[in-house]
């Protein structure tokens, strides 16, 4: 039996547009492809397990000695954001779209959240989360009026000087629009979007966090937490699955320091999984267009890996995926409706399998519990017996 598996997502890359992506108004998109074309990206250990080996990528070339089992995914839930995302990767395929404000929040909505909040409501419609904190970062000093925005994403995003609404009040605004959020306008996530500085020069805070919707089906998280092994989240994780299904969890702190954490969890003994979320990649790079930052960041994460690779024993996994795309190099701002990679490492495994294109992100929870020997049945496909030697 398995003692440890060590899933990490690289929040946001995605290998090249989806079959669907036209619904999504996503043709072109291709979010790792725009980092290798960058000429600046170095990632031999993402290399070694068969990033490279990907099947139709626009960066696929020759492999050899490729140390990893490698698959495309194609998400089967409609939508192409964190939350479901990573709930399908959990084993839970979404059916119909969580709920999306192209015009911003109804009324009553609003009306509601702001006599809870106590404080009136600035905005109202979707924005960059940069660029609305620099157009009603004044105002909101000014008045203390708190400022809501969307984007193509199902979130509620609040925007606060820490100054002027402190941390815990901004955090129990959050709540309140939690249970406001339900039902036909239960978007997937609210979002406390933090920030300080001085106009025009507002900076983010690490202090976000997210307030989401409990997965309405049983995850992978919660087959293994049943059976008494350790389900610990770094990261965005226990935002993401409203604490469901996990034993510990560290809260974001951005990829190098959730790096440096599940290191440190690597060292311990424990069985179970370690599921880990790295967001800077789609929060600080994708959505802001820097294709520079994306790679750069790329490049101390393969570092990282590599480091891992050399803690993991005998009886551990490493999963490697993502959650969807954000092309840092395409148009707009959103995400992107990608295939994503899955590479799989283990000394217990076979090298170089392709697993070719695999129809769900699911497959990789159903994968896990044939690790564990679980009979958890999610919405997905195995693909164990395949890379175990």
């Amino acid at each position: 039996m398995a003692k440890r598996v060590f899933l990490i997502v690289l929040d946001s890359v995605g290998v090249g547009e989806a079959p669907d992506a036209g619904l999504f108004d996503d043709v072109g998109c291709d979010t790792f492809g725009t980092c290798v074309r960058s000429g600046n990206l170095k990632a031999p250990n993402l290399e070694r397990l068969g990033m490279f080996c990907l099947e139709g990528t626009s960066f696929q070339k020759k492999c050899e000695d490729v140390e990893g089992c490698y698959a495309k995914m194609r998400e089967d839930s409609m939508g192409k954001d964190t939350t479901v995302g990573h709930w399908e990767i959990a084993g839970m395929i979404s059916e119909k779209p969580l709920p999306t404000y192209p015009e911003g929040f109804p009324k009553e909505v609003i009306d509601a959240f702001s006599q809870a909040a106590g404080r009136g409501v600035l905005c109202n419609r979707p924005y960059s989360g940069t660029e609305v904190i620099k157009d009603y970062g004044r105002e909101h000093e000014r008045t203390g009026d708190l400022i809501v925005y969307t984007s193509a994403d199902s979130v509620f995003q609040i925007a606060a000087h820490e100054e002027i609404v402190p941390l815990s009040e901004l955090y129990e605004d959050c709540k309140k629009a939690r249970l406001i959020l339900q039902g036909e306008h239960g978007v997937g996530r609210v979002i406390a979007r933090p920030f300080v500085g001085r106009y025009p020069d507002y900076q983010r805070t690490v202090n976000r966090h997210d307030f989401s919707l409990e997965p309405p089906k049983e995850t992978i998280l919660d087959a293994l937490k049943a059976k008494d092994y350790s389900v610990i989240g770094v990261g965005k994780i226990y935002d993401i699955f409203a604490g469901k299904g996990l034993t510990k969890s560290y809260p974001n702190e951005g990829n190098r320091k959730n790096m440096e954490r599940t290191l440190q969890i690597a060292e311990e003994d424990f069985e179970g999984l370690c599921f880990v979320n790295l967001v800077d990649f789609d929060m600080l790079y994708g959505h802001r267009n820097d294709i520079a930052g994306y790679v750069n960041a790329l490049n101390e994460v393969d570092g990282q890996i590599g480091e891992l690779m050399e803690r993991m024993g005998p009886e551990d996994y490493l999963m490697i995926t993502a959650d969807h795309g954000c092309d840092p190099g395409f148009k707009g701002t959103d995400h992107s409706r990608e295939f994503t990679p899955c590479l799989c490492w283990g000394q217990k495994l076979k090298k170089g399998v392709d697993l070719g294109i695999r129809g769900s992100f699911a497959d990789i929870a159903q994968t896990i519990a044939d690790i564990f020997a679980l009979s958890y049945q999610g919405d997905g496909s195995s693909f164990f017996e395949k890379i175990s030697r």
